[in-house]
This record gives C-alpha cells, structure tokens and sequence, in this order.
C-alpha cells in the first residue's frame, strides 16, 4: 500500500506548531509496511482541503488527514469530506452518547447545542470511535483510494490511530515488512565514515538500501529492507551490520536508533553510577536531557546553570584569580568547574561546558564557536577545546552532544 499524509492547519503553516501527527503515522504505517510517499500541510479552508483530497484519489491506496473536526466554524473538514463523497451529515446516537457522558461528566453541565455538533458524522462513513475525546474519526473509499479523516489533537489522533485504524490496515497491508536498522556514529564526519565503508557499502546485497543520517556531532547509518518475512529481513539487515568494518566500528554507540544521553543514562545504570553537570554557554541543555528520563533520579543527582562568570565564583566557587589568569572560557575553568560539580552533588562524574556561543564574545575574547569541555571521573579531571560553527543554536548543540560523546569513552573505560 503506498498512502499520503495531509494535516489541516493554518497554525502549522504559519509556524505556530509543528507537525508531530505526520511524524508519528509515517513510522506507524512503515511499521505495518505502508509506504507513505508524500506529506503535504494544507490550510483551514474548504477549496484547500477539496484540492488536496482530489489530488490524491487513485495516486495512493490511502489517504490520512488530521485537523478541523472541532465544533467551532473554523473547523470545515467534515463538511468538505461529505462534499467530496456527495454524502450528507447525520447524527450518531452512539457518538452522541459519548460525547454527553464525556463532556457532562467533564462540565458537570448539560451538554450544548454545539458539542451536539460532534455527533455528526457522514451518513456513509465508517466511525472510528474516540474514546478520549469528541471528535470521531471517519472512514470512506472513493474508486481506488480509502480516505481518513482524523481529529488533529496529537492523544485523541494516536489513540484512535492505534486501536481503530491499525487494526484495520494490518488486514489490507497483506503482511509486508518494511525492515530498518540504524547504527549511531558519534565523533567523525559524514564524508570520512563513507570512505570508511565504501568497500563494505559496495558489497551491500542489492535490495539492501542504506542511507546516511548526519545530524549534531554524529551520522546515524539506516540499513533498510522490504519484504513479506519479517525474520528474514531483520537477519539480512543484522548479517551486514556483523560485516560492519573494524575501522568504522570504533565510532559506533549504538546499533538501534538511540540518542546518545540515552545510552550514557543505561551505561550509567548498568555501572550504578552518577553524573552531573555544570553549564554555562549550553544553558543547562545538558540537564534537561536527562531530568525528562523516567527514573533519572537514579544516575543522575543534579545539574547548575552558572552563566554568568560571577555565577561560576559564587556557585560553583570558580577562584576569581583562576578566571583573571585564564579567561572564563579557557581549560583552567572548565576543569574547575567539573571537578567542583562533581564534588557539590557527590557524584560519580561531571561535565562542564564554557564557551562563546555567539553572537557577541560576552566576558571572554576567545572567538565566537569556542568551547571548553571539562570532563571529571573518580581518576581524574580534564577539558578539551572545540571550536564549532556558527549559528548559535548550532555552537550549543554541538558542544551538547561533544560532552556526552567524552563521557560516554570514560564510562567505558570502566566497564
């Protein structure tokens, strides 16, 4: 089956939110082998929405739409989905039901005229029922194409995506398998790690596809394969990666698609271990990485956000001698500034960022993208110096995922 995604939103065109709803259903109907070959956002509008939904009839098996199913007249997408079908609107007693248990039980009043509106549904559509919220999902097939028509509340969309419309599309999607594995690389290049597995890329059976992923201070390699036997793909896919050359290997962090603060944290329970951090020009990024993991609280004991350099000697008790004689961005201060992280929340390790993020250079003439990563352990305290590009939020992210690449070596020194 090959499908299109279409959210309805003008707050999405305009930058208001993101679209995580196309984010979600792509990786769930890849799952399930749907190829979905094209995601579009269109506006609140009747002639936008018609438009899109005529685009797609007979160019995908399927069609899923998020948005506009509220009871307020900007919501248009059940008008323009009977429209499309030549159908009518009818009231659902069982959807009515729910909605007046639903919304009294959360009022604690009689429900009004224009909640009853959501009872409304296409006389011809099937309902996909919402049992955390009040806008139904509908079902339709006009010629060669099924439609969707989905709430755009991100719960409300993946609770009926996941227990009515999946079970549906299993049935039709005939057992296909779309086969993933990803390799997470951290400290080298996109160019360089290529060069690394040209010979092994080579080799790589012909239905096999491989994609390069680069993103801040690491590449994610994704090995992908299609097919009917989901054991056979997967052990296809796990037989390259073995293949997988020894110069490349020593880059690896991962072989599943991970983040590398979640694989410091498993490595940091596996030791029964504990970290901190001291920030600066990072701006306590580092932190919130880890404080928004379930259960952090057993490897990690706590972080401070020392940007200013009178924060640094008034926290972290950073002596103002060592700042004078080094700049508050130098090696001298990060190490410092580590080595009394770890000392104030008693933890295993520590990690401390200083630095220029830019725009302007701030209390230290070292250049814009300078910074200083300082690494404390139980044997010993260091910092290193990296330069990153520009812009700011790209200085940041990089020294972000820098730190956790160093800690993530040390922790393995003692495994």
């Amino acid at each position: 089956m090959k499908a299109s995604l279409i959210t309805i939103g003008d707050e999405i065109l305009i930058g208001q939110i993101v679209d995580t709803n196309s984010v979600y259903m792509a990786k769930a109907l890849d799952n399930i082998g749907v190829e979905v070959t094209e995601i579009l956002t269109v506006a609140d509008n009747s002639e936008a929405i018609f438009t899109a939904l005529q685009n797609q009839l007979n160019k995908v098996d399927l069609v899923v739409m998020t948005g506009g199913l509220g009871p307020t007249k900007d919501d248009v997408t059940k008008k323009v989905f009977c429209d499309f079908f030549s159908d009518k609107l009818i009231e659902n007693e069982q959807v009515l039901h729910h909605v007046t248990v639903l919304l009294e039980a959360f009022y604690n009043k009689p429900i009004s005229d224009i909640n009853k509106l959501q009872a409304q549904v296409p006389s011809q559509a099937h309902i996909l029922f919402n049992r955390v919220g009040t806008a139904s999902g509908m079902l339709m097939q006009r010629e060669n194409t099924i439609y969707v028509s989905l709430p755009g509340v991100p719960f409300e969309m993946k609770t009926i995506f996941e227990e009515e419309l999946l079970p549906l599309l299993r049935k039709k999607s005939n057992g296909n398998y779309n086969g993933h594995r990803t390799i997470v690389t951290y400290g080298i290049g996109e160019s360089l790690l290529a060069e690394h597995l040209n010979e092994w890329e080579s080799n790589l059976p012909k239905d096999v596809h491989l994609a390069y992923l680069p993103g801040f201070g690491k590449v994610r390699l994704r090995l992908s394969l299609k097919g009917k036997n989901k054991e056979k793909i997967d052990q296809t896919l796990q037989n390259q990666i073995d293949l997988l050359p020894v110069n490349a290997r020593s880059y690896i962090i991962a072989e599943e698609d991970i983040e590398i603060n979640e694989v410091v944290a498993k490595r940091l329970q596996e030791t029964e271990k504990t970290i901190s951090f001291a920030e600066s020009c990072t701006g306590g990024k580092l932190a919130a990485l880890f404080s928004e993991r379930p259960g952090a609280s057993a490897y990690f004991k706590g972080g401070v956000v020392v940007y200013a350099t009178q924060a640094k000697i008034d926290v972290l008790k950073v002596a103002s001698q060592l700042i004078e004689e080094n700049s508050v961005v130098s090696e001298a201060v990060a190490m410092e500034m580590a080595r009394q992280a770890r000392m104030l929340f008693n933890s295993d390790y520590s990690i401390a960022t200083t630095g220029n993020a830019g725009p302007a250079k701030g209390d230290s003439e070292a250049e814009v993208g300078t910074v200083y990563i300082g690494i404390a352990t139980p044997e010993k305290t260091y910092a290193q110096r990296f330069v990153f590009p520009s812009p700011r939020e790209r200085v940041v992210n990089n020294a972000v995922s820098k730190g956790l690449e160093l800690m993530y070596k040390e922790i393995l020194k003692n495994i």
